[in-house]
């Protein structure tokens, strides 16, 4: 068994300035102001838009991430139906072959630490080696991983490959990066909102993390 922690890849490319562009030559629309569309207008007009609250602007573009994180958490994520989703499928996913290393892969609880709350710590990782000992055994006895999954535990890594336009992804961070988001939600979630910051101007900058 092999303990990592969570995190989170953006995987399409992503340009701010061009987005901030697309979604104001798409918004112009509205008004037929395309004639006004300047080298610098965008920011302006994108700036425009969110105050007046037209964000179904925003859906004309759209954010690929790949998450690493627990099963449960990838429940969570996949409440948000206006995305598409890929998920790593412990149906197909024979976590005995060798591609695996013949083990599974959980992530550690962010809410535990291993010195301070050792002893939840230590309940917590034997349950998690339990499970995987009665994966394994399962699979040995002739199991298929679609029936040996029903012993594996809310800890199990997954990957979630996730596509949301950016007004989804503007709902997602007010929800999963506030206190009352399970805590190894806002583990991925935080950072990613920091992250889409940086990389898209405006469009984030709006939404304040609760501490």
């Amino acid at each position: 068994m092999k303990i990592i922690e969570a995190g989170f890849m953006i995987e399409s490319p992503v340009d701010g300035e061009e987005i901030l562009r697309g979604i104001e030559k798409a918004g112009r629309t509205a008004y037929k102001s395309e004639d006004r569309i300047t080298p610098d207008s965008a920011a302006r007009f994108v700036s425009m838009i969110l105050k007046k609250g037209h964000e179904s602007v925003l859906e004309h573009r759209s954010v690929t991430v790949r998450v690493i994180c627990d099963r449960g958490v990838s429940h969570e994520i996949v409440r948000h139906r206006l995305a598409s989703y890929t998920q790593e499928s412990t149906r197909y996913c024979n976590y005995s072959q060798d591609k695996f290393k013949n083990e599974i892969i959980v992530i550690k609880p962010v809410f535990w630490d291993e010195e301070k709350d050792a002893e939840k710590f230590a309940v917590w990782k034997k349950g998690v080696k339990d499970a995987e000992k009665a994966y394994l055994k399962l699979l040995e006895l002739g199991a298929a991983p679609e029936e040996a999954r029903s012993v594996l535990p809310n800890s199990l890594k997954t990957e979630i490959v996730m596509t949301m336009n950016l007004r989804e992804w503007r709902n997602f961070f007010r929800l999963r990066t506030g206190e009352r988001a399970h805590p190894q939600m806002r583990e991925i979630a935080r950072p990613m909102l920091q992250e889409f910051k940086k990389r898209i101007p405006l469009i984030f900058d709006d939404i304040v993390q609760e501490r």
